[in-house]
């Protein structure tokens, strides 16, 4: 292999940072901001379960609880097939619900990002949409948010530079705190 293609191979994905209903976007895997039961919710969830189609909901309820009415634990991740999305995959993950900063919210919230981001390298997926997880009804300030989410994913995509990322905004205040956040250096 000769140095060029050695440093094609290194060069890491920029993560993007696009204003979009991410229920519309044509990617492997869209992320979706879930509660713990996995059935619906409001929000992006919501919006998720609704274009989807009533088999997401099916897909949902077959994922084995690991304690009463909870399929998926705050900061974990969970997968099924998209449906009638554009998207071939949703990741669910469950975001923290913000207190104070200082209560586990930030290592939480990473935690969000690096499950899903490893769920779409154990299926081998090429590209992936993130939605600002817990920016919503979990009140995550979302300039904090942003800060844990960019890092995290350079982190991950220092170890696998072929996975394409991007930071859905619904709205142009969030869109401009997510392009500082991947525009600072760290």
């Amino acid at each position: 292999m000769d140095s060029s293609t050695e440093q094609r191979q290194l060069e890491v994905q920029p993560i993007s940072v696009i204003q979009a209903d991410i229920t519309t976007l044509r990617v492997d895997a869209i992320v979706n901001a879930a509660n713990t039961t996995l059935l619906g919710g409001g929000g992006v969830d919501g919006a998720i379960h609704r274009i989807a189609g009533p088999e997401l909901l099916t897909a949902c309820r077959a994922i084995a609880e690991v304690s009463p009415g909870v399929r998926c634990p705050t900061g974990q991740a969970r997968i099924t097939p998209g449906f009638r999305l554009p998207a071939r995959h949703v990741i669910h993950t469950v975001g923290p619900v913000y207190r104070d900063g200082m209560s586990n919210e930030p290592k939480q919230l990473a935690n969000c990002y690096q499950a899903s981001l490893e769920i779409a390298a154990d299926y081998q997926l090429k590209s992936i949409a993130f939605p600002s997880i817990s920016c919503g009804v979990y009140g995550y300030p979302a300039d904090r948010a942003a800060r844990i989410a960019v890092s995290t994913i350079r982190r991950f995509l220092s170890e696998h530079p072929a996975l394409r990322v991007d930071l859905v905004a619904f709205d142009e205040e969030t869109k401009d705190i997510l392009r500082l956040a991947v525009d600072s250096p760290c």
